[in-house]
């Protein structure tokens, strides 16, 4: 190549810039790491970028690009197994950050405790505010297994919240 990018270079740039944000978000509440959540991200847009003209539907790009995260940050946790953190029965003690409450913290902490793809369903219904259909088609799954996922991953969030989960009213009684 001779220093010109390719045609569609602008146009990704454009969803790029729009995007990045909200997508390591989602990947930051996925793995509980803002580096992480960064590599994540940037492995799922390399991927787009790659594919980029071949994809005819750019309505639901961002459904595609979610679920090409999601995807990325489930396989990195099956390649990397022993990494894993070894849960307890207490939560780990965080510094407030700055203008970030203390209750986020606390149930980032629970979220992060909660096994992978159940925490990929909650996060992709209760952050991303993604329907069951619209979750089953990002994870590749059924809307029963979205369903019965999100009902294991709530009952997990409730029992590491413990008496917070009643103070901070994160999920409702029947998550939603």
């Amino acid at each position: 190549m001779t220093g010109r990018g390719s045609p569609w270079d602008g146009e990704f740039t454009q969803y790029f810039a729009a995007r990045a944000h909200s997508l390591r978000a989602t990947a930051y509440l996925l793995c509980g790491d803002w580096h992480r959540a960064e590599d994540i991200t940037q492995t799922a847009l390399t991927k787009m970028y790659l594919i980029w003209p071949r994809l005819a539907r750019h309505d639901s790009l961002d459904a595609y690009v979610r679920k090409v995260v999601v995807r990325t940050f489930l396989a990195e946790n099956r390649r990397m197994r022993w990494r894993r953190e070894q849960l307890t029965g207490e939560l780990p003690d965080f510094a407030v950050t700055d203008g970030e409450p203390e209750h986020s913290m606390v149930v980032r902490s629970a979220l992060a405790a909660v096994p992978p793809r159940q925490r990929a369903v909650l996060v992709l219904r209760y952050w991303n505010d993604l329907g069951v259909e619209e979750t089953a088609a990002a994870l590749g799954c059924s809307a029963g297994t979205v369903k019965s996922q999100a009902a294991r991953g709530l009952d997990a969030l409730r029992k590491r919240l413990g008496p917070h989960f009643a103070d901070l009213g994160v999920f409702g009684p029947e998550g939603r």
